[in-house]
């Protein structure tokens, strides 16, 4: 029998084909991130609104030294404005720490509602000043005397009005921190009233 024809495709079929068919054919591994389906860089695309704020945020922070600098000055020059203001109006929003609460207020108030010898002690000085200038034994004499009578006065005055102070804060604020508010009110009683700061809110004699 006769033998069966070999196809010549077989024989002659290019050897480049066969060894390029098996790259062409590998299977297909998928990824392993997973990512948004709009966003070919694996985060979504950020909002219109987003991104202004984003770069209007970064724009803030990149100031430079000197215009950070006249800022900080601008805003301290606004904060000494308002304390000057609250100092003259009582205002406690913007009163220097020292002032603040109604502990201190009290005793502000209760300072400016009498009359305390202490704030006389400046013109009082002055006069006996002038006196003791003079050369004349009687009337240095008469100085020194003043002197004691006045620094006499004083004291008893402060140690009366610290007294009755301490009281009233006791009876008015018992649950609150009164730490250093008696001498804060003897401290302003040594001014003279036009000077002091914060100005008096409550007249003489009138009850705070």
């Amino acid at each position: 029998m006769p033998p069966h024809p070999v196809p010549l495709g077989f024989v002659f079929r290019s050897r480049a084909k066969e060894e390029k068919a098996p790259a062409d054919k590998a299977p297909v591994t998928d990824s392993k991130q997973t990512r948004h389906p709009q966003a070919p860089k694996g985060r979504p695309t950020p909002k219109r609104s987003e991104a202004q704020s984003q770069r209007r945020s970064v724009a803030n922070t990149s100031l430079s030294r000197k215009d950070a600098a006249k800022r900080q000055r601008e805003e301290r020059r606004q904060a000494m404005d308002r304390q000057r203001q609250a100092l003259a109006s009582g205002d406690e929003r913007y009163l220097p720490v020292r002032d603040k609460g109604p502990v201190r207020k009290y005793a502000r108030d209760f300072v400016d509602s009498r009359f305390n010898i202490a704030e006389f002690f400046l013109p009082m000085a002055v006069v006996i000043l002038v006196l003791s200038v003079v050369r004349v034994p009687s009337v240095q004499s008469i100085a020194l005397l003043l002197w004691m009578v006045v620094i006499v006065l004083i004291v008893l005055d402060s140690a009366v009005s610290g007294f009755r102070l301490r009281k009233q804060l006791n009876e008015r604020f018992p649950d609150q921190r009164r730490k250093g508010a008696v001498a804060y009110g003897l401290m302003r009683s040594l001014q003279m009233r036009r000077l002091r700061l914060p100005k008096p809110q409550v007249k003489r004699g009138e009850r705070p």
